[in-house]
């Protein structure tokens, strides 16, 4: 079973089609620290932290988000996958800040259900987070 699969994707911000976009799939046979090992062979990054002060994205080793750049003949692309106890989900977007959004929502989610700890004064949705909790944290480099 190969950790990756190349194969046409919809990128979720433009709804456009690139035919390469690398899949990673489903992660049962190791633990999340392992599958945080492998995928950085295939050039993806689990992300720790987001937002300006660093709060904690996802819950170690059982939840997280890594991610991935790449570019194809029409620009940049940015890649999100969740890992969520070994069921693996990965999505694709054109610009940076739908990717940043993406993160945003997952993170949002995590901290509004006490999974993570993140800001104190996090409003309802994630559409209407402050901006410096809807970035990456300035720490982390991929």
């Amino acid at each position: 079973m190969s950790l990756t699969t190349l194969m046409p994707v919809t990128t979720q911000d433009t709804r456009e089609i690139i035919t390469s976009g690398q899949v990673l799939g489903d992660y049962h046979h190791d633990t999340g620290y392992d599958w945080m090992e492998d995928i950085k062979a295939a050039g993806w990054a689990v992300i720790p932290s987001w937002g300006v002060e660093g709060w904690d994205l996802g819950t170690w080793p059982y939840v997280m988000v890594a991610a991935t750049g790449t570019a194809d003949h029409r620009g940049e692309l940015f890649g999100m996958a969740t890992y969520c106890e070994g069921d693996v989900t990965t999505t694709w977007y054109r610009t940076r800040k739908g990717h940043w959004v993406a993160i945003s929502v997952h993170a949002h989610f995590h901290w509004m259900s006490g999974q993570a700890s993140g800001p104190g004064d996090l409003p309802e949705t994630a559409a209407d987070m402050r901006a410096e909790y809807a970035q990456p944290f300035p720490g982390w480099l991929h």
